[in-house]
């Protein structure tokens, strides 16, 4: 049985800026807006589902890695490292805002070929001038620190334990949404309907809410997740971002292992780590479309016939496990190139993409938000110029190429 949601009245009729999304993007740009002292607006974030059962935001595994091939990837996550470590600080050293603990057990691609292994080389050298600690190493060096591996076919692993692994996400947002709150910013429970442009259709002048009121807005930030075309198409705007599934299992070993399991990328395609007193493993259907916005229904089957294989090849003491727990959650996938789409539409001006994460959102969070209201308070980026990431390259075709998707 659907859950009855009930819409609310907004408490004004003209904001700043609209948010359309209030899960992880849409909390993380209000909070740096109200956050900036040069920032003096008002702010309203549109969220249908205040519990966010069903976001990607619920549905996260809370990784993070350096180990991108892109220089501005790479920042963006190292960024993203030192707002978790110091966020307290981030905060103001509110006395309530706990320490967010982070799992620093690194991330281990692993190469069964040539070709990527030189892939993971050349990542490396870019990684390296940014300072990450990556390193390649070849199939002994990996067994000599994790010998539970089975690397028969492997020919070399990138590895890297500095500021990579497992964060608390969530209640980085939870703190986002509470001080931006306390800070004046208006989350309102119901669900942006329609947009009406000026007679040029260079800005959103308002938008519709399913209640029917019509708020005027200065800026109209697009941060709905996989829903992210249903929310431009208001606008008039194609994006190549649709729901793909995910799938995450959560299992325990009859024999665990001695020491802590990196995020590993099998090269099959699957990924696993440690997870507390458990283990975690995430894969895409080996049938990838877009799926129904609603639909989060399970195939029970790529367990058995492709997950627990391949776990259990890979690391032979993985061969007795138990699964506890499996979830399928949507990536907001960008079909382009599997980047961020952001900053403004190149004719509706005001209008703001902060969307099309294709799973690195939760790292990229804090990076982008900061971004977007540095875009919305000073008409440009200030701390990292994240233009590579802009709207233009969707318009032109011209995809941002990324190596290290997982």
């Amino acid at each position: 049985m659907a859950k009855e949601i009930r819409f609310a009245a907004p408490n004004k009729s003209r904001y700043d800026v609209v948010i359309v999304g209030g899960a992880m993007f849409g909390s993380s740009v209000a909070w740096f807006l109200s956050n900036n002292a040069d920032f003096n607006g008002s702010i309203l974030v549109v969220e249908k589902d205040p519990s966010y059962e069903f976001t990607s935001t619920a549905h996260t595994n809370s990784c993070m890695r350096q180990q991108f091939s892109r220089e501005i990837n790479v920042r963006v996550s190292q960024f993203a490292a030192d707002f978790v470590k110091n966020f307290k600080s981030y905060m103001g050293d509110d006395p309530r805002v706990p320490d967010i603990p982070f799992q620093s057990y690194g991330y281990m691609y692993l190469a069964d070929n040539e070709s990527f292994a030189n892939t993971l080389k050349a990542s490396q050298v870019v990684q390296a001038e940014c300072g990450a600690g990556t390193k390649i190493m070849t199939p002994r060096q990996i067994a000599d620190v994790y010998p539970f591996y089975n690397l028969e076919d492997i020919v070399a692993g990138s590895h890297n334990l500095i500021d990579e692994g497992y964060f608390d996400g969530n209640t980085i947002f939870d703190w986002w949404k509470r001080s931006a709150q306390e800070k004046g910013v208006e989350y309102l429970t119901n669900e942006v309907v329609a947009m009406t442009k000026n007679q040029y259709g260079t800005k959103v002048q308002s938008v519709t809410l399913n209640t029917g009121e019509t708020v005027s807005c200065g800026h109209l930030v697009n941060a709905s997740g996989p829903r992210a075309v249903l929310t431009s198409r208001m606008a008039g705007i194609e994006i190549p971002v649709e729901p793909r599934k995910r799938y995450t299992y959560i299992f325990s070993a009859e024999r665990p292992l001695d020491v802590d399991l990196p995020l590993t990328i099998d090269p099959k395609g699957v990924h696993m780590r440690t997870d507390g007193t458990y283990y975690l493993a995430g894969s895409p259907p080996d049938d990838d479309p877009a799926v129904d916005y609603d639909d989060f229904s399970q195939d029970h089957t790529l367990w058995q016939d492709k997950v627990w294989p391949i776990i259990a090849n890979r690391i032979p003491q993985f061969e007795a496990i138990k699964l506890i727990n499996s979830w399928a959650g949507h990536y907001a996938f960008n079909t382009l190139d599997q980047n961020a789409i952001l900053g403004p539409h190149t004719r509706v001006e005001n209008f703001l993409f902060v969307n099309g994460f294709s799973g690195h959102g939760f790292q990229q969070s804090p990076a982008m938000g900061r971004g977007t209201a540095e875009l919305i308070i000073y008409g440009e980026y200030r701390s990292l110029d994240l233009r590579p990431f802009n709207y233009e390259r969707i318009e032109l075709n011209q995809p941002f190429v990324e190596k290290a998707v997982i």
